[in-house]
Parts: structure tokens; sequence; C-alpha cells
């Protein structure tokens, strides 16, 4: 005979379990239907953003790089080095450069008071050759000073290109709203929304296609300068030339320093010779004049002079 086996636990059991399975399936559509909600506000907000044509949004909009991004580096070089002919140093760098593949961006010759020639030239080299070309410059002749640069602008790049993609689906996107327009207010807006991004886009496509450049290209200053020449050592013991040149420099510094003598005292001399003739003409003439002294009566030719008599004496008294 068998034992009856308990039922309830069973049931219990079965029961619990179902309450989980009802109460798991709640969570989840409750779950669904928040994310769904979700979605479909931002959406409709994405919608609505597109429309009005808001700049901020495609600005925040998220911009990822691939992850195989190749470097951007920008490379500049100058060297100055010393050659015995420049202009045959010049023509062998324009040759140089223009069988890598570059060109010559800019040329500047001058000569000094001694006659020695100076030129300074910028090349631009791809940057696959920079190194090789950099080394065939300096080879030419004497390098007196070299400096070089690298700088990594590859998170630039990136950016850049990524905000060129953005500003030309922004455009595309206005310029789709402007075919759906109806009023004639929604199309001047559109219109005054689209010059606005067109002109950002410009701006972008120029920095894009300057980073390409200073990125593909190297840059290489290259300063030439003639080997000067060096001259004898002098006789320490002075000659005949050293005195007759010592003593001519003696004389003209003299006669130098005499020209700024009198060249200060010109002006002296001029206000005193402007006094003297004013003097002369204006003052003098109207000054009154003394009377001229009466001269003595001349005696007459032949005539002497004669003697006065000389007094008698005084007579004693008692003698006749």
């Amino acid at each position: 005979m068998r034992t009856p086996r308990p039922v309830r636990p069973v049931r219990a059991l079965a029961g619990v379990l179902l309450a989980a399975c009802l109460a798991l399936a709640g969570c989840s559509a409750a779950g669904d239907s928040g994310g769904d909600s979700a979605k479909s506000a931002t959406d409709g907000a994405e919608r609505q953003a597109g429309a009005a044509g808001s700049k901020a949004d495609d600005a925040k909009s998220a911009r990822r790089a691939p992850s195989s991004v190749p470097s951007a580096v920008i490379r500049t070089a100058s060297l100055t080095v010393e050659v015995k002919d420049v202009p045959k140093a010049l023509g062998e760098a324009r040759t140089t450069a223009e069988s890598a593949g570059g060109y010559v961006g800019g040329e500047n010759t001058s000569r000094d008071s001694d006659g020695h020639e100076y030129t300074r030239v910028v090349l631009r080299v791809p940057a696959a050759r920079y190194d090789e070309v950099l080394g065939d410059l300096q080879g030419a002749g004497r390098l007196v000073e070299r400096t070089a640069k690298a700088q990594d602008v590859t998170d630039q790049v990136v950016d850049v290109d990524s905000r060129v993609k953005s500003q030309r689906a922004s455009v595309a996107r206005i310029r789709t709203l402007m075919d759906r327009a109806a009023k004639l207010s929604d199309v001047v807006t559109l219109e005054g929304e689209l010059s606005s991004r067109e002109a950002d886009l410009e701006a972008l496509l120029a920095q894009q296609a300057s980073l390409k450049d200073r990125t593909s290209l190297a840059t290489i200053t290259l300063s030439l300068s003639e080997t000067p020449v060096k001259k004898a050592a002098d006789d320490d013991t002075p000659g005949f030339v050293d005195a007759l040149s010592g003593g001519w420099h003696a004389f003209v510094t003299m006669l130098r320093w005499i020209a700024l003598v009198l060249g200060a005292l010109l002006p002296f001399a001029a206000l005193a010779a402007l006094l003297a003739l004013v003097w002369t003409r204006l003052v003098r003439p109207r000054l009154p004049r003394r009377p001229a002294p009466v001269p003595a009566p001349a005696a007459a030719p032949g005539s002497l002079p004669h003697a006065r008599p000389a007094p008698e004496p005084a007579r004693e008294p008692g003698r006749d």
C-alpha cells in the first residue's frame, strides 16, 4: 500500500514562481515603455531642433575619430651653410627640391659691402623625402647652424575633418527645410541660416586645406653665404706708409675740428657784423656832432718875435 504524497507544498511553490514571473514581466514592460517614451521624446526634440536650425545641437553632436588614423606632423627646418659659390649652390638646392617632388616657395638674395653674396631660399618638399633632402642640403658646404622642429597635429586634423562632415550635414538639412518651406518668412529665415552655415563651412574647409598642405609638405629654410677669405697677418712694425697715413689722418682731424669751431663761431660773427652795420649806418649819423676846434693864427713869414724889454732896476735912495 502506497503512502499519499503531500500536494500543498508543490502547489505553493508553483504559485510563488508564477507570481515572480508576472512581476518580472511587468517590470520589463514598464522598462520598455519608459525606454520607448524616452526615445520618442529624443527623436521629437531632434526633429524640432533640425526644423528650427539650431547650431548648438550640431556643435554638441558626438564626434569620434576612427581608431586607425594616420599621424599628421608638421615638419620645419632651418639651415645655414657656407659655400664657395652661392649661385651654384642655389641651383643645386633647387634641383634637389624639384627632384624630390617639391618646389621653391621664396627667395631673397643680397650682397654686402665687401661683395659677398647672401641668399635665403624657402623650399617645400614632401614629408616622405624630408630627411633625404635635408641631408643633401647640409652637405653642400660647411654647416654653420641647423634647427629642426616637428609638431604633431593629428588631433587637430581629426577634429577639423569631423566638424567639416557635421557642417556639411547641417547645410544639407537646412537646404531640405528650404525645399519644404511654404511661408515666405520661413524661407527668408532659412536663407540667412544657410548663409551663416555655409560661411562656417568655408572657414573649416580653408583650415582643413592649410593643415593638409603643412602636413604633406615640409618647409626648409636654407641660408647660403660665401666663405670669407682669410687675410694674411699684417706686420706689427709701423712703416713710412703707416706714418704718412697717421699724419694725414691727424691733419684731416685738425681741419675737421677747425671747421667745427668756425661753424660754432659763425652765428656770433654774423651777429657782431649786423650790430656794427646798424651802428655805422643808423645810430652814428644821428648823434650830435662836436664843434671843430679853432686853429691858432699863424705868424707872418719873415717876422721874428720881438723880445720884451727888461724891467729897469729900482734905484736906491740917496743916489743920483
